[in-house]
């Protein structure tokens, strides 16, 4: 099970978000990390066991910095008060389709699909399902992958994206910014042996999309 020292951390580092406070508890950064990301390792070895894809990644491919970038953003905190990782062929940065654990105090969730594809990787997607709908909403309407996830993540167009028919009968498919997921995970469950099971049976619902994405991908 996920330690307690992640969350311990997360939740001082939430009150306490300034460089000085950081140094000085710079080794139980450290220690977080390491718990968290030893996490990642023995879900790399859970995904793998359906998902032959993410075989080969390391958790140090996943992982995403504490860091964060304000260069360009009027939030000065220096740090994100979660930790991350994004489990996919090629690691965090990668355009395949994947899964995604969150950890943050309150805020803690699963998720995966493609997130902000690229514009040629959201047109192909696009493409591929307006020939196959019928494939794309066996998926997505399946029973078990409705258990945890009613729903797709993010925006949607308020029109058709260019380049398809407005009449298209199924032009709600298309009209996404991402075609991903997320499903909220509350702290007690993160915080027990049932998070393994929650991640197991999450992922296997959500590994039918990631398949179908990820084909699709391939081929750019």
């Amino acid at each position: 099970m996920l330690k307690k020292s992640v969350f311990d951390f997360l939740l001082e580092l939430r009150e306490n978000n300034n460089r000085e406070w950081f140094h000085a508890n710079k080794k139980r950064y450290e220690l977080a990390k390491k718990d968290f990301q030893l996490f990642i390792e023995l879900s790399i070895e859970q995904i793998k066991t359906f998902d032959p894809s993410v075989s080969g990644l390391s958790a140090k491919d996943c992982l995403f910095r504490i860091f964060r970038d304000v260069r360009f953003s009027t939030d000065k905190r220096p740090y994100k008060t979660n930790f991350g990782a994004f489990i996919a062929k090629n690691g965090r940065k990668s355009r395949y389709g994947g899964y995604y654990i969150h950890i943050e105090p309150e805020q803690c969730f699963l998720g995966g699909g493609c997130y902000m594809p690229a514009s040629n990787v959201l047109k192909a997607i696009r493409t591929e399902i307006f020939h196959h709908p019928e494939e794309f909403k066996g998926i997505i309407e399946n029973p078990e992958f409705q258990k945890h996830f009613p729903e797709l993540y993010g925006e949607k167009l308020k029109t058709a994206p260019r380049g398809f028919p407005k009449e298209f009968t199924h032009i709600d498919l298309l009209n996404y910014k991402h075609y991903a997921v997320a499903k909220m995970i509350d702290d007690p469950i993160v915080n027990s042996d049932q998070f393994v099971n929650e991640i197991d049976n999450t992922f296997k619902a959500l590994y039918p999309l990631n398949r179908f994405l990820n084909e699709i991908v391939q081929d750019l």
